[in-house]
C-alpha cells in the first residue's frame, strides 16, 4: 500500500531550462507528492511524466562536467578491471561516455537516449543506442552481442518508469557470473541530510537496500556487496548478481541494519522527515529575505535540477537570489523553470561583488570550495539548505 508523505507542490520540469522567448509560455508542471510502499518499503512519486518528456535534445546534464565525477568513475574502471576483470560491458544510460571511455571500444556498449550525447559516444569509437532501455532493446542487443560480464548503471534505472521490466532486461543479457553494478541516490543519506531536493520529476524511484532487495527477488537477482560514496550527496553502488552465485559480504548486512535503525521500513521516518522539510522551507526562506534587507547581494552556484526544487517549493525569486551562475554550455543564457531566473555563464571566480553564494550544487560543495578559494578569503560565503539552512563557515 502506497502512502503520501511529502508533497512538494506544483513542480516543472527540473531540467527544462527555458530559452528567453519562453518566458510567457506556460509550462508543464506537475503535482509532486512522494509515497512510500508499507509492503516493498520503495519510496516513489506518485505522479509522473513519459520518458521523452524528460530526456530529449533539451536535456543538458553532461556527467563530463564534474571533475568529481571524471575522478571517480576512473578509479571505480581501474578498480573493476583489476577485481571482475569483464570482457565485455554494457553501460544503461551512458551520457557523453565519461564512464564508457574507460573501456575497450570493441567490446563496449552504449545505451543513450538523449541523442545529442549518443551522437558523442559514436563518435568517441562506442557503439551506442540512442533509445530507451527496454525489454525489446535488450533483444535486439542479445542478438548481436549475446552476453555481457558487466553491466553498469548510474543514476539511470530510478529514472525509468517500469522499473520490473528494465530489471528483467538487464537480467537477460547478464552473463551467469556476471555483475551488474547499479549506482543511485541513498535514501537512508536524503532522509539524515534533510536533502528533499533529490526528490523531482527524473527521480521516480529513490532506492533503499531493503526496497531493492525485496524488488530484485522477485527476479532472482541478489546484492553481494555496497559501496557508500560521497557523490550526489551520498550515493550506493550496489554489486548485484545472479541468486547464489557470490558470498554476499558484509557491507550489505551493514548497510540493511543502518536502515532499520533509522525506521526506513515504517512510515513514521517519512512522516517525520516531511516536518524538517516543511521547516527547512521557511527558514531558507527567512534567511535569504534578511540578508536581502541587509542589501547583501545573493547569487546561485550551479543551476542544477535541485535548485529547479528547491525555488519553486519554497518560492524564491531573482528577490531573493539575483542569477544562477553555471559552466555547463547547454544552460547559460537560460532560465530556471518556474520562477524564471536567469542563468549566466559562470567566470573564472566569483565576482567581487557578492556576498553570498546559494549553492545549486551543494553535492560538489568540495569541489567548488577550491576553485572558489578567493571568494571565501575576501569574505564571501556560500549558503546551504543541508542538513539545515545555513550559511557555510
Amino acid at each position: 500500500m502506497n502512502k503520501i508523505f511529502l508533497n512538494l507542490g506544483l513542480q516543472p520540469l527540473a531540467n527544462r531550462l527555458l530559452d528567453k522567448k519562453e518566458l510567457k509560455k506556460k509550462e508543464l508542471k506537475l503535482p509532486l507528492k512522494i509515497q512510500f510502499n508499507t509492503k516493498s518499503f520503495l519510496v516513489s512519486l506518485k505522479n509522473t511524466v513519459s520518458s521523452k518528456e524528460m530526456f530529449n535534445d533539451k536535456y543538458p546534464y553532461r556527467s563530463s562536467s564534474s571533475k568529481t565525477i571524471n575522478n571517480e568513475y576512473k578509479k571505480l574502471s581501474n578498480k573493476i578491471k583489476k577485481t571482475l576483470k569483464p570482457k565485455s560491458v554494457l553501460e544503461v544510460g551512458s551520457n557523453d561516455g565519461t564512464f564508457l571511455k574507460y573501456f575497450d571500444k570493441r567490446t563496449t556498449v552504449g545505451i543513450e537516449p538523449v541523442k545529442k550525447h549518443a551522437k558523442i559516444t559514436k563518435k568517441n569509437g562506442f557503439f551506442t543506442y540512442d533509445n530507451f532501455w527496454t525489454i525489446k532493446l535488450a533483444n535486439q542487443i542479445a542478438k548481436k552481442y549475446k552476453k555481457f560480464d558487466l553491466i553498469f548503471s548510474a543514476n539511470t534505472l530510478s529514472h525509468i518508469h517500469d522499473l520490473d521490466e528494465s530489471i528483467k532486461a538487464i537480467k537477460l543479457l547478464l552473463n551467469t557470473n556476471g555483475t551488474f553494478i547499479l549506482e543511485d541516490p541513498s535514501l537512508l543519506k536524503i532522509i539524515l541530510n534533510n536533502a528533499y531536493d533529490q526528490f523531482y520529476d527524473e527521480h521516480i524511484y529513490v532506492f533503499s537496500t531493503l526496497a531493492l532487495k525485496n524488488i530484485l527477488i522477485k527476479h532472482n537477482l541478489e546484492i553481494y556487496k555496497i559501496e557508500n560514496l560521497k557523490t550526489h550527496g551520498g550515493s550506493n553502488r550496489y554489486y548485484i548478481c545472479k541468486s547464489g552465485l557470490k558470498k554476499i559480504e558484509k557491507s550489505f548486512f551493514n548497510n540493511i541494519k543502518n536502515e532499520k535503525k533509522s525506521h526506513l521500513h515504517k512510515i513514521i521516518a517519512y512522516k517525520n522527515f516531511s516536518i524538517r522539510i516543511n521547516n527547512s522551507r521557511k527558514n531558507l526562506k527567512e534567511l535569504l529575505i534578511k540578508l536581502k534587507n541587509n542589501n547583501k547581494k545573493i547569487i546561485g552556484y550551479g543551476a542544477s535540477a535541485k535548485s529547479t526544487l528547491i525555488f519553486n517549493y519554497c518560492k524564491l525569486t531573482s528577490s531573493e537570489v539575483s542569477y544562477f551562475t553555471d559552466s555547463t554550455k547547454d544552460k547559460q543564457n537560460k532560465y530556471l523553470p518556474g520562477v524564471k531566473i536567469e542563468i549566466r555563464k559562470q567566470p573564472m571566480n566569483i565576482t567581487s561583488d557578492v556576498d553570498y553564494s546559494f549553492l545549486g550544487a551543494w553535492n560538489f560543495y568540495e569541489e567548488i570550495k577550491i576553485k572558489e578559494r578567493n571568494f571565501l578569503k575576501n569574505g564571501g560565503r556560500f549558503i546551504t539548505h543541508v542538513p539545515y539552512p545555513r550559511i557555510l563557515k
